[in-house]
């Protein structure tokens, strides 16, 4: 929805508050002013850290992410584990061209916008399972505890020729823990948060299994800006369990992941509860002289039930899709799949009974070429789907690379996108005549161009730069006279990221700006809950003694909401980890520093300045 915006005031930051800060960080950059010295005698850990990250999601075979023609960011175990952020979208919302909206504290609704797109228009996988509601088209990221996590892939730009409807913003996969043979952990914190978990494992991903729990008092999730505002607590329950492994059979590899959240979230007039599960099997393995496969079968459910409004939404996705990659050698590789997906979306009122309950199908073939040629790198991929409810679609990708030098990369591409409307927006009734859905939608429709330039002077060293053009047509909107679902809106979103990383043995530091405008293309105004700037940053060192510090930041511009301008806010976040003893760690955690107020949502309260004390045990050989 595009709405007016309105000026709002800035207030002063109180003197005190700004000296506050200033006295921290001296002390923090006093503190690592000598570990800066300590490092420079280091220079044989340098070597560590320069072996080749691999990704799958972008092209959906394996690649290094220096092969990879897109924008591509990996946070892995460690990453996750030393991080300051104590669940997935602040750890999401650290990352360069990622934007979070969060309607109060733990378990309250969150999503994200990726570089300026609509949060339905990022495709997200958990194990390469599609993931999105089939009711209301997103996946709520609030639910997902950071303890089942061990790695998430973030591909930039669209990828609808490779993964279909969706990826018009990206890719978001996340792939679910990879227990040790035990860990045991135990964490509490701020506003009555208490919780744990516990991991066993083979050690090999034969078998593991995690188990967790979380429960939190919470805080009122809404404040008098917000309608029907009741101050109380607003608390939340989750528990989670996650099970994968894998198995030889002959020369092929079965491979099985399934995770289920059940969560309870308290609201200003009830509570909901909601369940999430997907599960997957896979079979892969050589077919030939230089043929490889990929068959999967997945499922994911969504189920939200929330007595106080008397509804249940119900989400069904099974899906089956094979995937067959043929190995050219020096002239690159041909990757081609299938794809049958059924999806069932169901909605009860108790008032009105069954407002909708429907179902369509999509069938899908692609096919995608990567070649290298000298110091010149090729990406082509067309993808044709046939959905039972808005017909057909076609779409196209192709990327090109040039390897200037050792150090120095260009890219330029171009690719399509398009989102398939989801079950609210087609079936529903509405209220009382308005906002009713409309069967007759076309899918949404984007093209998207992008060049890049990645620059690696030294060891260690890297600077990236991405600037893109994204327009979206077709955008589905509630307008006219009745406020129904229609195609009329057209989106316009330019953009750019720098970056810049430096690694080594011990030390890790970041920083990445993000420069947007999102905006209707028709009227000028700003996209809702998107910052036309954004710079994040981050600051770990790992000493010999067992013991790693950290630090990450974020600044954010204002951004145009419902009612007016949410304001501008800026974040400072610490933690600091210690094995203090063999297969013993304690890590602790301080989040928002300075005790910002601020609002990812209007009408909307966030966390003010909490800790979080974890320790977890891993018994050793």
């Amino acid at each position: 929805m595009i709405v007016q915006q309105k000026t709002v005031s800035q207030k002063t930051v109180p003197q005190q508050n700004v000296s506050l800060r200033r006295r921290v960080l001296a002390a923090w950059i006093a503190a690592l002013a000598p570990l800066s010295a300590a490092h420079s005698q280091s220079v044989v850990d340098q070597q560590a850290v320069n072996q080749p990250v691999v990704v799958v999601t972008g092209v959906r075979h394996a690649q290094t992410v220096d092969d990879s023609l897109a924008s591509v960011t990996v946070i892995d175990r460690n990453d996750i584990e030393k991080s300051p952020e104590v669940d997935l979208i602040s750890l999401l919302a650290q990352q360069a061209g990622v934007d979070v909206s969060r309607t109060g504290g733990a378990g309250q609704s969150s999503t994200l916008f990726l570089r300026g797109t609509n949060s339905n228009q990022t495709l997200v996988l958990i194990d390469g399972v599609r993931v999105a509601s089939s009711t209301q088209g997103v996946f709520d990221f609030a639910h997902l505890p950071l303890n089942q996590i061990e790695r998430i892939e973030i591909v930039r730009g669209p990828r609808a020729a490779f993964w279909g409807s969706d990826a018009i913003g990206g890719v978001i996969q996340i792939f679910t823990r990879k227990p040790p043979r035990l860990e045991v952990s135990a964490h509490v914190g701020s506003y009555g948060e208490r919780g744990g978990s516990v991991s066993l494992g083979t050690g090999d991903d034969t078998l593991g299994v995690t188990l967790g729990h979380d429960r939190l008092r919470g805080f009122s999730a809404t404040n008098s800006g917000a309608y029907g505002f009741n101050g109380d607590d607003d608390g939340y329950h989750n528990t989670n369990l996650s099970l994968r492994g894998k198995t030889a059979l002959g020369s092929q590899s079965l491979g099985y992941n399934a995770l289920y959240t059940d969560a309870f979230v308290d609201f200003d007039q009830g509570t909901t509860h909601a369940r999430n599960g997907s599960a997957g099997v896979t079979l892969s393995g050589a077919l030939g002289d230089g043929w490889t496969h990929v068959l999967g079968i997945g499922h994911s459910r969504e189920d939200l039930d929330t007595p106080a409004f008397d509804e249940q939404l119900a989400s069904r996705r099974f899906s089956l899709d094979w995937l067959l990659m043929h190995d050219l050698g020096t002239n690159g590789g041909i990757t081609t799949g299938v794809n049958w997906a059924h999806e069932d979306g169901t909605s009860i009122s108790a008032f009105s009974g069954t407002q909708f309950d429907n179902s369509r199908t999509n069938s899908a073939g692609f096919v995608g070429y990567n070649g290298r040629f000298g110091s010149q790198l090729l990406e082509l991929a067309g993808r044709y789907d046939h959905n039972s409810q808005f017909g057909s679609a076609f779409t196209g990708s192709a990327a090109w690379g040039w390897q200037i030098d050792q150090a120095t990369r260009l890219r330029l591409s171009w690719g399509q996108g398009f989102r398939a409307p989801d079950f609210n927006e087609l079936y529903s009734p509405g209220f009382g005549g308005l906002f009713a859905g409309n069967p007759a939608l076309r899918p949404e429709r984007s093209q998207s161009f992008e060049a890049g330039l990645t620059w690696a002077p030294a060891s260690g060293h890297k600077f990236d730069v991405s600037l893109w053009r994204t327009r979206v047509n077709d955008l589905v909107a509630f307008d006219g006279p009745l406020f129904e679902a229609i195609n009329i809106n057209r989106a316009a979103i330019d953009g750019g990221e720098i970056g810049y990383r430096y690694t080594t043995g011990h030390w890790s530091a970041g920083v990445a700006a993000t420069i947007q405008h999102a905006r209707d293309q028709d009227t000028g105004l700003d996209l809702l809950r998107r910052p036309r700037r954004k710079l994040d940053a981050d600051l770990r060192y790992d000493f010999r003694n067992g013991l790693d510090v950290a630090i990450d930041g974020l600044a954010a511009s204002t951004r145009s909401d419902f009612a007016g301008d949410l304001a501008a806010y800026h974040l400072l976040n610490l933690a600091a980890g210690w094995n203090f003893h063999p297969g013993w760690r304690v890590e602790a955690r301080l989040g928002n520093l300075f005790d910002e107020k601020y609002e990812l949502a209007q009408g909307y309260n966030t966390p003010g300045r909490n800790g979080q004390l974890t320790l977890s045990w891993q018994p050793q050989p």
